[in-house]
């Protein structure tokens, strides 16, 4: 396993401090699990998604893209199976008020002494439940203890849990169901019959628009449909930055298949998915690895599904899930709005409701990766001949907030006048340019180390002689002395033949 030295806490501080992201109405004290992108944050946030939709859409024949309505037919939720379904099991402390999900949790449960209360925590932090078997364990030394999940143990036994963050002993309540789902209303009165809901995922939208999307593109089985858009889901238990959190976006794409084709193309996703994650926006594949689902793990629709997970500072983590669904949504929907959804080949004259293989990425999960994957702390001598760290993000220039920064050396109108001109003229070729001019040179490239950027150019009085700047390459600190007019045609070379460093 690769070991990931980078922290949240720094990915936090730095996102803060260079403007990525905010927290949400900060200056209020802040809303839970609700975040705000700044200026390099959006930057790299659209970067990533613009990557998606030309690899996936615009680089290909056999896939078109929708964008669907937030708010859609409450019946569209009820077909799915999200409201009778879409529930999370949560108890509560007695004692600490705190809420949890039942299911993501486990406890340490001494075999033999039945007078010893069972020590509940979440699995992803066990330092709670330790910390109080020390104090009330009675003599019981830790290594005693068995660990098994919560929801394994007797009901009767349940009952005597005492809770993560219980001061004292208190217990839990018995698990309830609680609906992920934002209601709302439609309408000026809020009665029963205006409930809508803010859909939990982007996936229905493709669904129910399959009829009217092939038929007015005329595209044939196999064929994918594909939207990124926003999605909203009342999460309880929240964590880990943007990882988790109540307003977020997916990148998702249904492709429809012939009935007996959906195992080839369920691997054949799995494959193009893997590789883009690697090829595409630059993320090391041994920080990347599959976690396919257990058949007793697998929702309701999906025949067979498989997540991609990235090592993040707490641990592997999904970032992307491939399901084989089968033609379970198609199905539901033909049923309960009474209109056909089954296709027809033209070829074949074979009439057949197409399965679906669904690929479901996460935006600002992504957003997350690319940024723990970059986070580098290098350790240099610096100007004063001090050692100092330098911290540089190492994006992908794909997904860089900035593809290059144009220095002069001075702040000399005889330099900052064709500084400017050539950033502008790189700007209008296409590449996300800054200027910058405050500072010595050194500090100006760790300022744009910081934030990513790969290219730095600068324009000294060389260069109104020769009319060749300097070309200084992030990762490596290389610099290269090229003619300004071929400037744009290097740069752009250089980002088609990126590789990790």
């Amino acid at each position: 396993m690769p070991d990931t030295k980078v922290t949240l806490d720094q990915i936090v501080s730095l996102s803060k401090r260079r403007g990525f992201i905010f927290q949400s109405s900060e200056i209020y004290g802040g809303l839970g699990a609700c975040w705000d992108y700044g200026p390099l944050g959006v930057e790299l946030k659209q970067n990533i998604k613009n990557c998606w939709w030309d690899f996936m859409v615009r680089s290909r024949e056999d896939v078109v893209g929708i964008d669907g309505s937030i708010l859609m037919h409450p019946e569209v939720w009820v077909a799915s199976g999200h409201v009778a379904g879409f529930h999370d099991p949560l108890v509560d402390c007695r004692e600490s008020k705190n809420r949890y999900r039942f299911d993501q949790m486990l406890a340490y449960r001494h075999p033999s002494r039945h007078d010893l209360p069972l020590f509940a925590f979440m699995e992803d932090n066990p330092s709670p439940a330790e910390a109080k078997i020390k104090k009330m364990a009675k003599g019981a030394g830790l290594e005693e203890f068995e660990v098994i999940p919560l929801p394994n143990i007797a009901e009767e036994d349940q009952a005597r849990v005492i809770g993560p963050d219980a001061t004292q002993p208190g217990t839990l309540t018995k698990p309830r169901q609680f609906n992920l789902m934002f209601k709302t209303h439609v309408g000026a009165v809020e009665e029963t019959a205006s409930v809508v809901y803010l859909r939990p995922e982007t996936a229905q939208a493709i669904f129910v628009n399959f009829k009217n999307v092939q038929q007015t593109t005329r595209m044939k089985v196999p064929f994918g449909i594909a939207q990124i858009g926003k999605a909203f889901r009342n999460e309880i238990v929240t964590k880990a930055f943007i990882f988790r959190s109540r307003e977020f976006e997916q990148m998702e794409m249904q492709f429809f298949i012939p009935p007996s084709e959906d195992e080839k193309w369920y691997e054949y996703w799995r494959e193009v998915r893997m590789n883009y994650y690697v090829n595409q926006i630059g993320i090391p594949r041994d920080t990347l690895q599959w976690a396919p689902h257990p058949p007793d793990k697998l929702a309701h629709y999906a025949k067979a599904a498989a997540d991609i997970t990235f090592l993040y500072p707490m641990g592997w983590q999904e970032i992307e899930g491939i399901h084989n669904r089968g033609d379970f949504d198609l199905t539901q929907h033909s049923k309960h709005s009474g209109k056909d959804m089954s296709y027809r080949d033209p070829e074949t004259n074979q009439t057949f409701t197409p399965k679906v293989i669904e690929t479901s990425a996460g935006v600002d999960r992504s957003v997350l990766m690319a940024l723990c994957s970059a986070y580098h702390e290098i350790e240099e001598v610096g100007e004063d001949h001090k050692r100092e760290t330098r911290t540089v993000l190492k994006f992908h220039p794909n997904i860089a907030p900035v593809s290059v920064s144009v220095f002069p050396l001075s702040k000399k109108d005889e330099l900052v006048d064709p500084s400017k001109r050539l950033e502008n003229e790189l700007r209008g070729d296409g590449l996300r340019t800054s200027f910058d001019v405050t500072g010595s040179i050194g500090k100006r490239y760790r300022r744009q180390d910081e934030i990513g950027t790969p290219f730095c150019i600068t324009y000294d009085f060389d260069s109104i002689k020769d009319q060749s700047v300097t070309i200084r390459h992030r990762d490596t600190m290389e610099q290269e002395r090229v003619a300004i007019d071929r400037v744009s045609e290097i740069l752009r070379r250089k980002i088609r033949e990126w590789s990790q460093a």
